[in-house]
C-alpha cells in the first residue's frame, strides 16, 4: 500500500492526554463514511472511556442504522464545539465535511484517515493510503485487532462491503479479504449486512432507479452511459438523495461501457454528478479537473449549468483519456 507521507499513524500516541474527541465525515455519508465512522466511534468508546467522544455525520440512511451506535449520532453543532481531537474519516477535502468543518478548524489537534487519491494531507496528522479498498480497511490497520468487538467489527465490515461492491471491485486486494475475514470471526452476521445494508433497495428506491435506467442514454460510440434525475421526480417519487446511491454502479455494469455518468439536478442548474469506469479512465482526474475528486474508478463532482453544458465538458475529459489509450494501444 501507499502511505502519503509514508507515515505510519500511531493512534494511543495520538489519542494521549486527549479528553475530547470528535469524529466526522464527508456530505451525504455512505457505506464507508457511516461504517469507519461508527467503527472507531465505537471502539473509542469502549477501550477508552475517559475519552468523551462525538461524531457528527449529516443524517443516517435508514438502511445503516442497523449499526450500533447510529442513534448517537450528532447531526448539527451544540455547545461551544470545542475539541482536542477532530478525526476526519473518509474525506479528501476539508470543505467535504459540511456542517461540522467549524469543529475541525478550532480543534486543537486534527488526524485525517482517508483513501481518496485526491487527498492533499490537509490535516496535522494524515494516514492516506489510495491503493486502500476502503476508510474502513484502515481504520482496521490502526487498532487492537484483538479488542475490537462485535459491534464495531460490523461497521467496519459494512464500510468495506460498500467500497468493494461486496469484494467484487480491483480495489479488493488479498489482505482486504483477510481482514474481512477477521471481522467476520467476531462473530457478526455478514449476509445480513451486506443484504440489509448493500442489496435490500425500498419501492422508492427501486421506482427511481427505474426511471434513470429507462431515461439512460448511451453515447461516444456506445462507450460511455448517461442519465440524469432532476427535481422534478424526486419530487414525483417523493425521494431523497439517499434514495440515489448505487444508480451510478448499475449503469456501469451496461454491457460495452467504459464509463457512466449519473446526474442529479439539486437545484436549478447545478447537478451532484456520480462517475464510475470500468479501467481505462482514471474519473478521478476527470473529477478533479472540476473541483471534485474521488478513486481512479469511482468519483465525483458538483457542477452548474444546463445538463447538457455538464455532459459535454465531462464526455471532452473522457474523449481525450480515450483517445490516448487508443494512441498506445496502437503503438
Amino acid at each position: 500500500m501507499e502511505l502519503r507521507n509514508n507515515m505510519r499513524i500511531a493512534l494511543g500516541d495520538i489519542l494521549k492526554d486527549k479528553r475530547r474527541v470528535a469524529l466526522g465525515g464527508h456530505v451525504r455519508p455512505d457505506g464507508d463514511c457511516v461504517g469507519s465512522s461508527m467503527g472507531l466511534y465505537l471502539y473509542l468508546k469502549e477501550q477508552f472511556p475517559h475519552i468523551h467522544t462525538d461524531v457528527y455525520l449529516e443524517e443516517i440512511p435508514e438502511a445503516y442504522r442497523m449499526i450500533s451506535g447510529t442513534d448517537e449520532v450528532k447531526t448539527q453543532i451544540s455547545g461551544d464545539g470545542t475539541y482536542d481531537l477532530f478525526i476526519c474519516l473518509d474525506c479528501g477535502d476539508v470543505k467535504r465535511l459540511g456542517f461540522s468543518e467549524p469543529l475541525f478548524e478550532k480543534a486543537e489537534e486534527t488526524l485525517c484517515i482517508d483513501h481518496h487519491i485526491s487527498n492533499e494531507a490537509f490535516a496535522d496528522h494524515n494516514y492516506i493510503v489510495p491503493d486502500a479498498s476502503s476508510t474502513s480497511e484502515l481504520v482496521f490497520t490502526l487498532l487492537d485487532r484483538e479488542k475490537i468487538s462485535r459491534a464495531a467489527a460490523e461497521a467496519l465490515y459494512m464500510g468495506i462491503v460498500h467500497d468493494t461492491g461486496v469484494f467484487q471491485y480491483s480495489c479488493t486486494s488479498p489482505e482486504t479479504m483477510e481482514i474481512a475475514a477477521e471481522l467476520m470471526r467476531k462473530g457478526i452476521n455478514g449476509s445480513e449486512i451486506i443484504d440489509k445494508t448493500y442489496y435490500e433497495k425500498t419501492y422508492i428506491q427501486n421506482q427511481i432507479l427505474g426511471r434513470a435506467l429507462l431515461e439512460s442514454m448511451l453515447i461516444m460510440e456506445k462507450r460511455c452511459i448517461v442519465s440524469v434525475i432532476r427535481q422534478r421526480s424526486m419530487k414525483f417519487f417523493q425521494a431523497q438523495p439517499s434514495d440515489l446511491e448505487g444508480i451510478v454502479s448499475q449503469l456501469r455494469l451496461t454491457k460495452g461501457v467504459e464509463v457512466a455518468i449519473f446526474l442529479h439536478e439539486i437545484e436549478p442548474q447545478k447537478f451532484k454528478v456520480s462517475l464510475r469506469s470500468k479501467g481505462v479512465v482514471d474519473v478521478s482526474m476527470i473529477a478533479k479537473h472540476f473541483g471534485g475528486g474521488g478513486h481512479v474508478r469511482a468519483a465525483g463532482v458538483t457542477m452548474s449549468g444546463s445538463s447538457y453544458d455538464v455532459i459535454n465538458n465531462i464526455t471532452a475529459r473522457i474523449a481525450l483519456q480515450l483517445d490516448h489509450g487508443k494512441e498506445q494501444d496502437e503503438k
